[in-house]
């Protein structure tokens, strides 16, 4: 079995469109929530997300590509573009075969999808595009991402709701443990803040109504996510190929474990049993304890239940130690990105990791009696990071956790 390690990323998110702007809007506790933009809101009563801003998909596409793509697709773009610049990797006709992409999404080109509803029932059937199903299908982005850099190993997307980048970055390094492939980019990406999306969220009730400090993971005064939107990719490799090629090795995935709750569709169980269970078999699967575990990125998304229920998992798996372990949830910045969410924090984790920074929880303004773990709250805490765990749990009963461990030979 090869050990794998991550040699670059990339970044698009709605603090930054690189991995750095966002890690340093990030680390100031900056929030990238505003009033929504890509739709007219006059007949909603959600009126904020968390939106990418200022990015123009011509400045890496060409603009017939643009038109036959979907956003979700041209932010996947971007990410991957970066990850493969900063991990160095040349990709030749040679070593093609031996490089793989997953690119995980819940839901795929929400946007196309709506428009060609749209064209069907104005204009019928024979106006609509023949690329819409491109755009729509939830493996658009792995596709779009391998044709554009010849990258013929396994491609493929995951969908487990907001465990699918996690759950898509966990299978990519079974892969390259199993010496299938010798490198994976892997991550998510979503783009989903349109009226349907925001609609649907909104009826489920899940979606926080006010319009400034929200969202506020963990926080007493909590009332729902918020939704965000982007895409990190991560490049993972064998130990041996990343040394063989000379790359600059930023950290080790030394640990993925997945469950089902089997509980209900959107709800998860009072005492977070599936999401312990994803935990501890990460813990296993990495070979380490929890006492070793020096930071959680929590799936933290805001609403009442989930946060709850991610606490108690939290307190199983790490028993007494729960309680000076720092637990933190970039969703207060970024917003619920969906299915590309956990390959967000994926990278921050990883960031935290080799900055011996843990990022904060912002918003958070009342302890509540349930809620009662270090959630480093609204300020950034400078500290040693060995072993970082990064949590995503999802619609369904889906849960993923992975663990990165700071690179030693």
């Amino acid at each position: 079995m090869h050990r794998v390690v991550i040699t670059g990323y990339g970044v698009i998110s709605p603090l930054g469109l690189s991995a750095q702007s966002t890690w340093d809007a990030l680390i100031k506790g900056e929030s990238g929530v505003g009033p929504i933009t890509l739709f007219d809101t006059a007949n909603f009563s959600i009126q904020v997300a968390a939106e990418v801003k200022g990015f123009d998909p011509t400045t890496i596409l060409d603009p017939r590509e643009v038109r036959r793509q979907d956003r979700f697709e041209w932010l996947a773009h971007s990410a991957a573009i970066e990850a493969l610049q900063h991990s160095g990797l040349e990709v030749t006709d040679e070593n093609s075969h031996r490089i793989g992409v997953v690119i995980s999404s819940a839901i795929g080109g929400l946007n196309s999808m709506i428009e060609q509803v749209t064209i069907l029932n104005q204009q019928g059937a024979r106006r609509l595009s023949p690329f819409g199903i491109p755009q729509i299908m939830s493996n658009g982005a792995a596709g779009a991402v391998s044709i554009a850099h010849q990258l013929r190993g396994p491609a493929f997307s995951v969908a487990s709701a907001c465990a699918s980048a996690s759950d898509g970055i966990g299978l990519a390094a079974q892969l390259v443990r199993a010496g299938v492939v010798d490198v994976m980019l892997a991550g998510g990406s979503e783009a989903a803040i349109t009226p349907l999306g925001i609609g649907a969220f909104e009826r489920i009730g899940a979606v926080s109504r006010r319009t400034s400090q929200t969202p506020s993971p963990f926080s007493a005064n909590r009332d729902g996510l918020v939704m965000g939107e982007g895409s990190a990719i991560l490049v993972l490799e064998t130990l041996e190929h990343a040394r063989a090629r000379r790359a600059n090795i930023l950290a080790e995935l030394a640990g993925y474990g997945a469950s089902s709750d089997a509980f209900h569709i959107t709800a998860p169980p009072e005492n977070g049993a599936g999401g312990a269970a994803a935990m501890q078999r990460a813990l296993d699967d990495a070979h380490l304890t929890a006492d070793e575990i020096d930071y959680i990125n929590a799936h933290g998304t805001g609403t009442i239940l989930n946060d709850a229920a991610e606490t108690q998992a939290i307190k199983t798996v790490l028993g007494k130690r729960a309680y000076r372990v720092p637990v933190s949830s970039t969703k207060s910045m970024t917003g619920h990105m969906m299915g590309a969410t956990g390959a967000l924090e994926a990278v921050f984790c990883v960031q935290a990791i080799l900055n011996s920074v843990v990022p904060p929880t912002i918003n958070y303004e009342e302890p509540d009696a349930i809620c009662d773990l270090d959630y480093v709250p609204n300020q950034a805490r400078e500290m040693p990071i060995r072993v970082a765990m990064s949590n995503a749990f999802g619609f369904g009963g889906h849960n993923s956790v992975l663990i990165f461990k700071a690179f030693e030979d």
